[in-house]
């Protein structure tokens, strides 16, 4: 029969004791270069402060570390390199989408450009330039309701004597003094004379100056004849709308909306007013059969 106090004074004898269960601290600098003197160090620190070194299989054991050791990183190193692929994959098939959106992109204009000429041809209208005339072959014009601005091209050096320049209400002649003329013909529409000019810009074009007679409409062409453009697509610079009376930017402001709705096939402000006007007359009169009727 054991005694109790002699059961614990076992257990008491066969803990270790605080001296053989204290831990060393290692401290050592490792050298990139030259790792293996920092194992000897490990090694030497492992003989001093323990018997590892003193087992039969202290060999053994440290190879099969050394193994688990170079089995992780070669795991490490191929997640970084399927990373490092997954990431080039990634950014190559954004450059990929970016590629075929610039190409959609592009594509979408060609087609645009494409509709654009079939339009022309089919009307024989032009697309105007930014300044709502257009460019031709031996001139270019822009206009505003106001005036028609030409620019002329003419050899280097170009001087005003050279010029000749004839501006009349329905007619205009440009050229230089002894050559066929560059621009002869009959005028659109009549201008202001006395409020028409020309001078030599650089000494290498001719610029015109015509103010129209009637400030309310656009300009196809300049001279009758010429290539036209579609006034449909001209874009007036609203910024100067202020800088007319108030009926006369109601008018303006009319137009600019009636070239919107036709340019999107709807009606003007003139047809939608006589929609209106049809509308109220058939909820007066419920009586009458207006199934036959049409709005314009």
């Amino acid at each position: 029969m054991a005694i109790i106090s002699d059961f614990q004074e076992e257990q008491d004898n066969a803990k270790p004791s605080s001296s053989s269960a204290r831990t060393a601290s290692f401290s050592a600098n490792l050298d990139p270069s030259r790792p293996l003197g920092f194992l000897e160090k490990v090694f030497e620190f492992l003989g001093e402060e323990s018997d590892f070194l003193e087992r039969d299989t202290a060999a053994e054991e440290i190879v099969a570390v050394v193994k688990v050791a170079k089995e992780k990183k070669k795991v490490k190193k191929a997640e970084a390199e399927e990373k490092a692929a997954m990431e080039v994959e990634k950014k190559e098939k954004a450059m990929e989408v970016e590629k075929k959106k610039k190409a959609m992109e592009v594509e979408e204009k060609v087609e645009a450009m494409e509709v654009e000429k079939t339009e022309e041809g089919k009307s024989g209208l032009r697309v105007p330039n930014a300044g709502n005339g257009l460019d031709l072959d031996n001139y270019s014009w822009t206009q505003t309701l106001q005036e028609v601005t030409l620019n002329v091209p003419v050899p280097t050096g170009t001087k005003g004597r050279f010029v000749v320049c004839d501006i009349k209400k329905n007619h205009l002649k440009v050229g230089l003094k002894g050559q066929p003329p560059i621009i002869e013909g009959e005028l659109y529409r009549p201008i202001k004379p006395d409020d028409c000019y020309w001078s030599i810009e650089d000494q290498n074009s001719i610029s015109i100056l015509l103010t129209k007679h009637d400030q309310m409409e656009w300009w196809k062409s300049v001279v009758k004849g010429d290539p036209e453009v579609d006034t449909q697509k001209v874009e007036p610079e609203s910024s100067k709308l202020s800088d007319l009376d108030a009926e006369t930017r109601q008018t303006v402001e009319k137009m600019m909306f009636d070239q919107r709705q036709k340019s999107m096939g709807r009606p003007t402000s003139d047809e939608m007013q006589k929609q209106e006007i049809l509308k109220k007359f058939m909820a007066e009169h419920p009586e009458m059969d207006f199934s036959n009727a049409k709005i314009a």
